[in-house]
């Protein structure tokens, strides 16, 4: 019986296989396009442009440039710099008389001094005087080969301010007010002859510009002095016209007296009226005391409104002159002549400092850089000059090329 049940048992189930890796799907190979198909760029040939390109490329920049070194390293003379630097100071102390007097700086300008002199050192007149002096012309003009860089011979002077402005080199800050100037020539004695030669020209220049602006100031404070005494001189003359043609030397002493008669005829008057007032109330109408004391009453009135009236318009002088009318006119020149005399201190004060400013050097020229010998030569730049040169050669042969293949590409 067990063997029967153990043949009855079913089986167990087997465990799953692993799946095989499925071949990979081939698809036939894709049939080209042979309208498609480029075929191959072929080698580069030399063609003429390219040859021509080369050609311009050499007689453009490199045969230039290659001359261009040539004469900077073979032929191009060295030239040595010198420098000086200096600035315009002002002397602004002011004296003792302005100080007392209030007065103001006599001299003055609308421009700066150091804008006059930086023109001056660019004035055709200042090459001028230093062609004359220093012989500019030689000096410039002595290498015979270099003729870049040197002077032409029989330069006309509008050619040598043209070279002036190229070896005469000023820097200037406008505000520090300080001038820098490098001037250059073929040999460092020369070139230190010019700075020193410029510096004393502009230091001449300064001293005139102080000598004109002092005498300028001494010929006006002179001219106001005079027609400040002139006014005095008339103030008073016609002062002592008034007095000689008014008989009076002082119409406010008349003018006090006047007023103290006044006064003292009216006191007489309140005497005479507290007289008539106790006559009158003690006596009879006929009583010839009480007549008397009214004329003296009748009197002192008619004196006092005679001598009122030669304070306003009554016959002080005779002739319908009050003396209110002379008051005023004595006052009117005297207060003209008070303003003469005024005028005339002030006018006085103001010549004396000018005299006393004439005597200072308001203004002078101070070198901050004493002109310098050089040892080496500075200039010309070769390798800087010769770097530019291939630059621009190189650019303008840029942009011909280009040029050139635009045009050839719209045809």
């Amino acid at each position: 019986m067990a063997k029967d049940d153990q043949r009855a048992k079913p089986l167990a189930p087997l465990p799953p296989s692993p799946p095989t890796p499925s071949a990979p799907l081939t698809l036939p190979p894709a049939q080209p396009d042979k309208a498609n198909v480029r075929r191959p760029a072929s080698a580069t040939r030399r063609r003429p442009r390219h040859v021509m390109l080369l050609l311009s490329f050499v007689w453009m920049v490199v045969a230039p440039s290659f001359l261009t070194g040539g004469y900077l390293w073979t032929t191009a003379v060295d030239q040595y710099g010198s420098k000086v630097g200096f600035s315009v100071r002002r002397e602004d102390t002011s004296s003792a008389l302005e100080v007392l007097s209030g007065l103001t700086s006599l001299s003055g300008s609308s421009s700066s001094d150091t804008d006059i002199l930086y023109e001056f050192l660019q004035n055709q007149k200042l090459v001028a005087d230093m062609d004359r002096d220093l012989d500019l012309q030689k000096m410039w003009s002595a290498p015979e080969d270099d003729f870049v860089f040197k002077l032409k011979d029989n330069a006309s002077i509008e050619e040598l301010l043209a070279y002036w402005n190229r070896m005469v080199r000023i820097s200037y800050g406008a505000g520090s007010g300080l001038i820098e100037v490098e001037a250059l020539a073929f040999t460092a004695e020369e070139a230190h002859l010019i700075s020193q030669t410029l510096f004393e020209k502009s230091s001449d220049m300064i001293n005139e510009l102080s000598d004109v602006a002092r005498m300028d100031a001494i010929r006006y404070a002179r001219e106001e002095l005079d027609e400040a005494l002139e006014r005095l001189k008339q103030a008073r003359a016609t002062l002592t016209q008034f007095r000689n043609a008014n008989q009076i030397v002082d119409p406010e002493i008349d003018i006090r007296t006047q007023a103290g008669l006044i006064g003292n005829l009216q006191n007489q008057q309140a005497e005479a009226l507290i007289d008539f007032d106790l006559l009158q109330g003690s006596t009879s109408e006929k009583d010839p005391r009480l007549r008397q004391a009214s004329r003296r009453l009748e009197v002192i009135e008619n004196r006092i409104s005679q001598e009122r009236k030669k304070l306003g318009e009554g016959e002080a002088l005779g002739d319908g002159t009050g003396f209110a009318d002379l008051l005023g006119d004595y006052e009117r020149l005297v207060v003209d002549r008070e303003f003469a005399e005024k005028s005339y201190v002030s006018a006085l004060a103001t010549y004396d400092a000018a005299l006393a400013e004439s005597r200072r050097k308001t203004r002078y020229l101070a070198a901050y850089l004493k002109p310098t010998l050089a040892e080496t030569a500075a200039y010309p730049k070769r390798l800087t000059l010769f770097s530019v040169v291939s630059l621009f050669l190189f650019l303008i042969w840029s942009v011909v090329v280009l040029v050139a293949y635009s045009v050839r590409d719209r045809r």
